[in-house]
């Protein structure tokens, strides 16, 4: 964590991404879909490092898991969409022009 914080373009300071994993604060989606991408893009090289191919992996199921959380509202914006939507009409088609 240090090395990544530290590097350069990190999207966020070390102590802003402490905070992150204590719970003490929670990224909005933009800065957490930053962190994901710095993280899976632009690895750190060390000893052990996981293979780019992996890094991508976890990275999409970072992003797919955060989206389930009720802190981001992805349900809840879903929720109204399927509530703006107008009203299907029955027996209504469109005509095919040839």
């Amino acid at each position: 964590m240090q090395d990544a914080a530290g590097a350069s373009g990190s999207p966020a300071a070390r102590q802003t991404i402490y905070a992150y994993e204590r719970g003490g604060l929670t990224p909005s989606l933009r800065q957490f879909l930053e962190l994901v991408e710095f993280y899976a893009l632009h690895p750190i090289d060390s000893d052990g490092a996981k293979s780019q191919e992996d890094l991508r992996a976890q990275a999409v199921a970072a992003v797919s898991w955060a989206l389930t959380l009720p802190a981001y509202h992805l349900k809840q914006a879903q929720e109204l969409i399927e509530r703006l939507q107008p009203p299907l009409v029955h027996g209504r088609r469109r005509s095919k022009t040839t």
